[in-house]
């Protein structure tokens, strides 16, 4: 019997291997002009860490987690999501006491969420997202949303538009939670098993309840904004100026909780207009989280962030047909003639390698045909010829596929001859 991969997962390779790479690089210098530091944290951490960062009510928590005991008796938790994590090493290595503030952070890894697996959505997933800590202005909420609305600019999505909310300070978070329990309470009947248990413990989340959103009693629910107070409706007003100074468009949801109980004040999701996504063209979301920091144990630190999946932004290239530039051609492809030919062709291809070129060679023993034919197969730009010839008298045979000549170069110039011909179709 064949070992398959665990359900929810997926092998990446090929030309979804090369989309990931291209879109981790496009990440990585688009967070270069934003000025954010990379950082990396384990792929797994102290149970603890989840249960008091992401929240005991949440989904997360309480259905998804793979939890585990190690061998020195430790409850572990494979990572959900990034902001946790990110929260931890942010106070264990004590980067509030930078001199430099905000620090500004990006991370890009896989994830693990028992769920079940559907269009775009995995049980090992790859994430990326910015994490920002130690400012509560507005206009750093403002850039975070920025980052993933150019971001799926950038990759030619159309009608990319923001889902914004807000969920105030503390203090107005729970006014509002009383009024959402209190108006709730006697339409418990008419509740979903899910929102019936939330109704106490979170009932923020009952209003992103993808099975009684449709009840008239979701339509009449108390508003968020009704129990915003000064502080929190100016931080709100604020964001949505910035949004408009950056000629962002947004659109005001109340129905927006997210589903962690960290978030405080703007939270907010980013979409496309994917045609065939459906009603739910959500493609990452995130918002500000003010008291996170300290329920880990560290000082109070405001942050705001945001993080969105790859796998389903690829989803949405797809279905959109929108094609990524990948290069996808070899620069040099290497023939040697006979077997008394390999040690000196794999002597050149480690010097231009070396030299920053994209270079391959014969592994299979093919005849000089068989080896053209594989040439064409990687898209080789030039091939070069090594034969006993070449090897005695210096120079080496060259098929240029770029303008289809047939050249023969002196051993002591092919670097020069490579950055010449190859720099004219870059």
């Amino acid at each position: 019997m064949i070992i398959q991969k665990p359900k929810g997962t997926y092998d990446l390779f090929g030309d979804e291997g090369k989309k990931v790479l291209y879109l981790e690089d496009l990440l990585k210098a688009l967070m270069q002009k934003y000025n954010y530091e990379y950082i990396k944290t384990p792929l797994f951490e102290v149970s603890e860490l989840f249960h008091r960062g992401v929240g005991e009510t949440s989904d997360i928590v309480s259905k998804e987690t793979y939890d585990f005991v190690d061998r020195g008796e430790r409850k572990m938790t494979l990572r959900p999501e990034g902001t946790a994590g990110v929260v931890r090493s942010f106070i264990e290595n004590k980067m509030y006491g930078r001199a430099s503030q905000p620090t500004k952070l990006w991370y890009f890894g896989p994830m693990y969420r028992y769920e079940r697996p559907q269009s775009g959505r995995y049980r090992e997933f790859y994430q990326f997202g910015v994490e920002a800590f130690g400012s509560s202005d507005p206009l750093l909420d403002a850039e975070v949303i920025s980052i993933p609305v150019n971001f799926f600019k950038l990759l030619g999505l159309r009608g990319v538009r923001v889902n914004i909310n807000t969920l105030g300070d503390i203090e107005s978070r729970q006014n509002y939670r009383k009024a959402l329990i209190n108006y709730f309470k006697p339409h418990i009947d008419c509740l979903c098993c899910d929102c019936k248990n939330r109704l106490e413990n979170n009932p923020l989340r009952i209003l992103d309840c993808k099975v009684d959103h449709d009840l008239d009693i979701m339509k009449n629910a108390p508003k968020i904004y009704d129990y915003l107070n000064e502080s929190s409706k100016k931080h709100y007003e604020e964001v949505k100026n910035y949004l408009s100074s950056l000629d962002i468009e947004y659109i005001e949801n109340p129905n927006i909780v997210r589903g962690l109980d960290y978030y405080t004040h703007t939270v907010f999701e980013v979409e496309a207009n994917v045609e065939g996504f459906g009603a739910q063209n959500v493609l990452c979301g995130g918002g500000r989280y003010n008291s996170l920091v300290e329920a880990v144990d560290g000082p109070s630190t405001p942050g705001v962030g945001f993080a969105l999946g790859l796998e389903r932004v690829l989803t949405a290239l797809e279905f959109e047909k929108k094609e990524l530039p990948i290069e996808d051609k070899l620069d040099v492809y290497v023939i040697p003639v006979t077997e008394k030919e390999k040690e000196y062709s794999i002597s050149l291809v480690n010097t231009l390698r070396m030299s920053g070129f994209s270079v391959d060679m014969d592994y299979m023993s093919r005849n000089v045909k068989g080896n053209f034919k594989q040439a064409d197969r990687l898209c080789a730009k030039v091939v070069i010829i090594v034969g006993e010839d070449e090897i005695n008298q210096g120079y080496l045979s060259i098929k240029n596929n770029i303008n289809n000549t047939e050249d023969k170069i002196d051993n002591d110039y092919i670097i020069n001859y490579l950055d010449e011909v190859i720099e004219e179709v870059e």
